[in-house]
């Protein structure tokens, strides 16, 4: 067995783990209380579902009653969000111990997730998750959800993070990270929170995903036609690019990616590790009947800017790496063809030290879209994870608002008082700068 465990902080990574367990559980075939639908007669008629299912243990555990429990945590420093998965349509899924909120939230205050609001819970967190590790024979990894511009999202994760790091050192540990958009904002102390993180957790996390809300909203809007997209459409969307990850760890596969080659494949220095992800077909119901989508062509859709869950135009950068995970009705011969297509265009241009530079997954389980969701049902689909120059853009953007604020100390004294030092702050930027660098020299050419 090779385990998964989730860990979702947050309001972001609680409402984006919503939307994924929501998933996860229709493409299992497991009803809300936990339980597979009609287990036994399936097994009698067709032995289908029995290698459907082979390896969904890896993030279901099951218990002696037949019962399927998410290997899941669920944490807010504030219990609302939190309060929503206790009494919504998945309740009795969970274990109630699963679920942990604190009393008051952090403000969209890195410092008071890190230090004072945080660490009074950190001990509790911690042993949920060693409880949930105990019941894995062979614990892989660790997936982490959470946004960089939320205080709990920043702070919190950053002390858990530090704290993982000491206790299971040679497990991979995946953020799934939402980044502050370019023009949307919900907090005006973004910036902060998002260069404060990433300074702390660089060295303790091994691969982080982005995505960024506008990005999704722009998706949702044009090529979904939702005119207001609502976090529940964001997040479905979100859920569906994250099951496109998983799905190789949650079904059998002719080529299946394991989560220590998404490191391997995706980071060539520890710390270039913020891959951009796309995802391809995104089309709506009414639409998916007249479009004929090809593996060439979803393949090529991966490398258009409006597929891609992160705002950073990539044809101003050079790709190190990319992985390209398809799922559903795709064989190796059309993905070979595809990817030489992609070779060949002058737009995809990678580094010169990594020529070859693909990776690929292939699974046969084709998506699964919610019941009335606003995704069309579709044959096949794939996700690209590429590691590219590119997204030093988004950095360079984010430092600069970081810059504007920080030259004036506006807001500062909300973080001093909860126990922070001002040197923190110039010494996470430092570290930001230097970061703008490492990308900048990846990029040159011998």
């Amino acid at each position: 067995m090779r385990e998964c465990l989730s860990i979702h902080i947050g309001q972001a990574g609680v409402q984006i783990g919503d939307a994924c367990w929501e998933l996860y559980c229709l493409e299992h075939g497991i009803q809300p209380d936990g339980v597979i639908l009609d287990c036994k007669q399936d097994q009698v008629e067709n032995a289908q579902t029995e290698h459907k299912n082979a390896s969904f243990d890896t993030f279901f555990c099951e218990t002696r009653a037949g019962k399927h429990v998410p290997r899941a945590l669920f944490m807010d420093l504030e219990p609302t969000i939190i309060d929503g998965i206790r009494m919504g349509k998945y309740h009795s899924l969970f274990h109630p111990e699963q679920l942990v909120s604190g009393k008051e939230d952090a403000a969209n205050n890195y410092a008071r997730g890190h230090y004072s609001v945080g660490s009074e819970i950190i001990d509790l967190v911690l042993e949920r998750i060693r409880k949930l590790a105990k019941q894995c024979s062979g614990l892989q990894g660790l997936l982490i959800f959470r946004s960089f511009g939320g205080g709990t999202g920043s702070g919190f994760t950053s002390l858990l993070m530090e704290q993982l790091s000491l206790e299971y050192s040679k497990k991979t540990k995946l953020e799934f990270s939402v980044y502050p958009s370019p023009r949307i904002s919900t907090a005006i102390v973004e910036p902060y929170n998002s260069i404060l993180t990433t300074h702390s957790t660089i060295e303790h996390s091994d691969c982080t995903f982005m995505v960024d809300n506008e990005a999704i909203y722009n998706i949702c809007h044009q090529k979904l036609g939702v005119d207001h997209p609502s976090y529940g459409s964001i997040n479905r969307l979100i859920g569906q690019v994250v099951s496109s990850i998983t799905a190789s760890l949650r079904f059998e596969g002719p080529l299946n990616v394991d989560l220590i080659e998404f490191q391997t494949n995706l980071v060539p220095y520890p710390r270039i590790h913020f891959p951009i992800t796309a995802f391809a077909p995104i089309i709506s119901a009414e639409k998916a009947y007249y479009e004929q989508l090809s593996v060439l062509d979803i393949t090529a859709a991966c490398f258009e800017f409006s597929n891609q869950l992160v705002k950073c135009n990539p044809q101003l950068g050079k790709y190190m790496a990319c992985c390209l995970l398809y799922r559903g009705d795709v064989v190796p011969k059309d993905v070979n063809a595809a990817i030489a297509a992609m070779k060949s265009r002058t737009s995809v241009q990678f580094v010169d030290w990594c020529p070859t530079g693909f990776k690929v997954g292939i699974n046969h389980q084709p998506p699964a879209v919610m019941p009335r969701g606003d995704l069309a049902r579709i044959q096949r689909a794939v996700c690209m994870l590429s590691n590219t120059t590119a997204i030093v853009e988004a950095w360079a953007r984010l430092d600069h608002k970081f810059d504007l604020m920080y030259s004036k100390k506006a807001f500062l004294h909300w973080y001093i008082t909860e126990g922070m030092e001002q040197g923190e702050f110039s010494e996470a930027r430092e570290d930001l700068a230097a970061l703008e660098r490492d990308y900048e020299e990846v990029g040159l050419s011998f």
